[in-house]
């Protein structure tokens, strides 16, 4: 019990999981063009669900029995496995790694709004503070520069210039759309768990919905793609295996350890981190930068994850900052800042001297 303590509060542990899911955006980005990308989705599934359950199974974790277990299992593959790998490495084609990172890095956005309506979690001021945020933030991601600055200059017209410099058909094939699309995806699947865990062990049910999920994406690819691996050569393979073990099975695993022997909040505050990788070692490796527009909307992304994972924690931490002020402090604090304001009005109405 004591080493799993310590291991969880290790530093490089707590990191880890979160440089593995950064980096394998990278390391995804660079292999694609010598692949496809629904290939590339199911290979980062399937292997890893195949090595997640043979954990489970050396672990004797029980395996879903009810057949209710199983459609909840099957929904899971299909939204956070299938949907959600598929959209990811489509996107990926045709947008930044690190760019990536930070929208499919809005998805615990579009869980906080999720579970306020469907589980009624509270949301709070922070909450929506942090949401109106990242709303700002992932638009000035995804959203044309000449349009932000057409909106901003005030001279957009929706009806006439707008089209002329915007096109809903290329945004609907955009790589950014379909990271939000991944992201919504992710945040699905994230509410959708809660209900496996009622039928099935949480561990158990990832390892599944990973081969489940990667199976259609493998007969997609078959079916719609060509070439897949033919120009792979053993720099690429060895990145599909670091996207897989490393940024798919062990990054998982690892999540759930630390899920399980430490705080959920503060692990998951942790997902901020990602996109600071992605974007860290796309532009050493791969060159990507970013305009000003979308350097903007990064932070304000970043910021806006962070005010809503710890939505709790700041209310609770203001709340008792605000107990320590007694109604006699709040009070001597109100009379001293009125005579401040008098005397400080004294003074302004004083004659100001020349001499020297």
């Amino acid at each position: 019990m004591l080493l799993k303590q310590d291991i969880s509060k290790s530093p490089l542990f707590l990191v880890a999981p979160f440089f593995f899911l950064g980096t394998s955006m990278v390391v995804m980005k660079a292999v694609i063009p010598n692949t496809t990308p629904l290939f590339l989705a199911g290979f980062r599934l399937v292997p890893a669900g195949i090595l997640i359950l043979a954990l489970t199974l050396f672990l004797k974790l029980p395996q879903p029995k009810t057949w209710k277990a199983w459609l909840w299992i099957a929904l899971f593959s299909l939204v956070d496995g299938a949907l959600f790998q598929g959209f990811l490495t489509t996107g990926l084609v045709s947008t930044g790694a690190g760019l990536g990172a930070v929208l499919i890095d809005a998805q615990p956005l579009v869980v906080a709004v999720l579970a306020r309506f469907l589980f009624g979690d509270v949301i709070g001021l922070w909450g929506w503070l942090g949401l109106a945020i990242g709303l700002a933030g992932i638009g000035l991601c995804g959203l044309p520069d000449l349009w932000l600055m057409q909106i901003f200059s005030g001279k957009i017209d929706f009806l006439q210039s707008g089209m002329s410099a915007f096109s809903w058909e290329g945004l609907l094939q955009s790589g950014e759309l379909l990271m939000l699309l991944a992201a919504l995806s992710m945040s699905l699947g994230t509410i959708i768990i809660r209900y496996v865990k009622q039928h099935a062990d949480a561990v158990v049910a990832t390892g599944w919905h990973m081969l489940l999920g990667g199976l259609p994406l493998f007969a997609l690819s078959a079916l719609g793609e060509a070439n897949q691996w033919s120009d792979l050569n053993p720099g690429g393979w060895v990145s599909l295996g670091y996207a897989t073990l490393f940024g798919t099975a062990l990054t998982y695993g690892m999540f759930f350890y630390l899920a399980s022997v430490g705080n959920l909040t503060s692990v998951s505050s942790l997902i901020f981190l990602t996109p600071v990788f992605a974007l860290l070692f796309s532009s050493l490796f791969l060159g990507e930068t970013l305009t000003s527009f979308q350097w903007i909307g990064v932070g304000l992304t970043l910021i806006s994850v962070y005010l809503v994972i710890q939505r709790q924690e700041i209310a609770s931490q203001i709340a008792k900052l605000w107990s320590r002020l007694s109604p006699q402090a709040v009070q001597m604090a109100a009379a001293e800042a009125t005579e401040a304001a008098r005397v400080e009005g004294n003074s302004a109405d004083a004659p100001v001297s020349t001499e020297v």
